[in-house]
């Protein structure tokens, strides 16, 4: 039984003292989008969308949770968040190309069609986060619209 004691204190003293160290998080401003929403115009019901179920992993101003200030649940996020910018990043958008702006709007409207975002783990916690048919279908018809834009730019290079 004495053993059993030690490695449990050992295993609390390690949870304890992780607790002082974290990944860095993924806190820039919120300006950083303005190019974006300057480039593909969406609608106020659109952009609400994006907030509250997009710019969190696809952006570089994250909202962090509560529970965002425990290890190991940092780390898991942080994979998370780093993942979803390596994939789309809405702040850097100014730096894609017209090709790769159309590819991307491409596979947002595969994956929202498709429900394979938000992801669950995602909108389990966030309730605002799951989207109704209505709107994925704004979603969608904003991203075609928008992609006409670089499909036009792009033909045209």
């Amino acid at each position: 039984m004495k053993i059993i004691k030690k490695i449990g204190l050992l295993l609390l003293l390690i949870f304890v003292i992780a607790q002082f160290f974290g990944p860095k998080k993924n806190v820039g401003n919120t300006g950083s989008l303005e190019p974006f929403y300057a480039d593909t115009n969406p609608s106020k019901n659109v952009k609400l969308i994006l907030k509250n179920a997009c710019l969190d992993c696809h952006s570089e101003s994250t909202e962090y949770p509560w529970y965002n200030n425990i290890t190991p649940v940092n780390y898991w996020l942080d994979e998370h968040v780093k993942d979803g910018v390596k994939h789309l990043n809405l702040s850097k958008w100014n730096d894609y190309s017209d090709k790769k702006k159309d590819h991307k709007l491409d596979e947002l409207i595969e994956m929202v069609e498709e429900k394979e975002m938000p992801l669950d783990s995602y909108t389990w916690i966030h309730d605002k986060a799951k989207l109704t048919e209505a709107q994925i279908e704004d979603v969608t018809a904003w991203a075609k619209t928008v992609r006409l834009k670089y499909i036009f730019l792009k033909d045209a290079e």
